[in-house]
């Protein structure tokens, strides 16, 4: 069978991107950033210029800053009155997402956390999923959506007890954000094996 041609958009980590290279497909990793893994599978790149380049599947991490619900309070001002200029981020960020959403891609994932209202408003397609890292064998709890096309939910292939808040326990620092973003490697791996399984079985 042939190897499916992936995107996996928005990441600099490539944790997703290895995962499926490890089976022998042809992922490539796009992100604004250059990468963290290997720069020859890596396009560094506004990631809307290469949708149209005859990708079987695109796994999509978009920034979750103005979407997610544990930050929506950053959308009001003191006065509880709206926050224009972040309400206008958050519009585009909405924007991005339906992009990715709406791609002529044949199989498509994106992922994020659980949305605030506003946001909703603006993406009206409902989440597929919501996982877990300790289903997928990573001693974690952090609540991820999966939007997905003409894809089958990601089956957990564990259910650990312990469960660490690793992300609400990140430390300050300047890469708090990317150490926050980064996909577990047993969701990767889960991705890869499971989603490509479903694309090459006919």
């Amino acid at each position: 069978m042939s190897p499916i041609k992936v995107l996996v958009a928005c990441e600099f980590s490539q944790v997703v991107t290895q995962a499926f290279r490890a089976l022998g497909h042809n992922a490539y990793s796009c992100d604004i950033l250059p990468t963290e893994g290997n720069p020859d599978y890596h396009i560094q790149a506004d990631v809307t210029t290469i949708l149209d380049q005859n990708w079987d599947l695109m796994i999509a991490h978009p920034s979750c800053q103005y979407l997610a619900n544990s930050g929506v309070r950053w959308l009001y001002n003191p006065d509880k009155t709206i926050n224009q200029d972040r309400y206008s981020l958050m519009t585009q960020s909405c924007h991005f997402f339906n992009t990715l959403l709406n791609a002529q891609i044949p199989h498509i994932a994106i992922e994020n956390p659980i949305m605030h209202k506003h946001a909703r408003n603006y993406i009206p397609t409902p989440y597929t999923q919501i996982i877990q890292p300790y289903q997928f064998d990573e001693p974690y709890q952090k609540a991820t959506c999966l939007w997905l096309k003409n894809l089958p939910p990601l089956q957990p292939t564990s259910n650990l007890t312990t469960r660490k808040q690793q992300v609400h326990l990140e430390s300050p620092s300047p890469d708090r954000w990317k150490n926050r973003s980064r996909t577990y490697p047993g969701i990767a791996t889960q991705m890869a094996l499971q989603w490509s399984t479903y694309l090459l079985k006919d």
